[in-house]
């Protein structure tokens, strides 16, 4: 009896040295990179972005990422690409910037706030001359002295506006535009005063100007005269959800992304 009880003794202890030997193997079997990658539980990322870009963004693209990501959710605020910019040079807790022009984001990245190797040139707009509904007086940039009241973006803050005074300069008439204009502090505001009639034209991007039934676009900046128009996108170098801000980065230059900018009048940059 005695015998039986101590061999019983010394398989318990067998088998519990191969089931710590088993732990320990399954630790080792973890892979602790891979679980760094995946962003934790319903991680919140906060994306700037410019003005132009709200529509799609809230109506399509940010609800089918979180479809896709159902851990991440985005929420966003938007303005114009300087004021944004400003705010993170502020110490803004913005995880995902993408701004209407290349100045805004190069500004950040030559101070160091964005995340090294993060920016994507992803998207092209057009510049357009808009009027109120049924306006035929005004067909050309060249033409818009024609308008007693014009609206344009800031250029000290508004990418559209930037590109506007760069137009107009090319055709020698700024200063006569600038005596006329109001100076509007994003490119939706620029819009809705021309939808509403209280300027009786006004540039703004393509993209903005189809998502607006009470205005005409009636030309294009003519060639040559204005800088190519692009979206770029990156990371905050201040950001402690990366990995989310990688996620969300990388959807946006997927295919379904790419359609979906498309069909609200952008273009990818090639």
């Amino acid at each position: 009896m005695k015998k039986m009880k101590k061999i019983i003794g010394l398989m318990l202890i067998v088998s519990l040295l191969f089931s710590i030997t088993g732990c320990g193997n399954d630790a080792a079997n973890t892979d602790p990179a891979a679980d760094a990658q995946k962003p934790a539980e319903q991680e919140t990322i906060l994306l700037a972005a410019a003005a132009s870009l709200k529509n799609c963004m809230d109506d399509e693209l940010i609800p089918l990422f979180e479809e896709k990501n159902p851990n991440v959710k985005v929420d966003a605020t938007y303005d114009s690409s300087g004021k944004l910019q400003t705010q993170i040079e502020e110490g803004a807790e913005v995880d995902v910037f993408m701004s209407a022009a290349m100045k805004q984001m190069n500004a950040l990245d030559e101070k160091g706030l964005m995340l090294k190797d993060s920016i994507v040139e992803l998207l092209e707009n057009k510049i357009v001359l808009v009027v109120p509904k049924g306006n035929k007086d005004i067909s050309s940039f060249e033409e818009i002295l024609k308008a007693d009241a014009i609206a344009v973006g800031d250029p000290e803050s508004v990418p559209a506006g930037q590109y506007a005074k760069e137009s107009f300069e090319s055709l020698g008439i700024w200063n006569d535009v600038a005596a006329k204009a109001s100076l509007g502090t994003n490119v939706t505001e620029v819009l809705n005063w021309v939808a509403e009639g209280s300027a009786d034209a006004g540039v703004v991007y393509a993209t903005d100007a189809a998502s607006n039934e009470n205005v005409d676009v009636v030309a294009e900046a003519p060639e040559g005269s204005v800088s190519k128009v692009i979206y770029p996108v990156g990371i905050v170098n201040a950001t402690s959800k990366t990995d989310s801000s990688k996620l969300f980065v990388e959807f946006l230059q997927s295919e379904d992304a790419l359609k979906i900018f498309e069909k609200y009048g952008f273009t990818a940059n090639k």
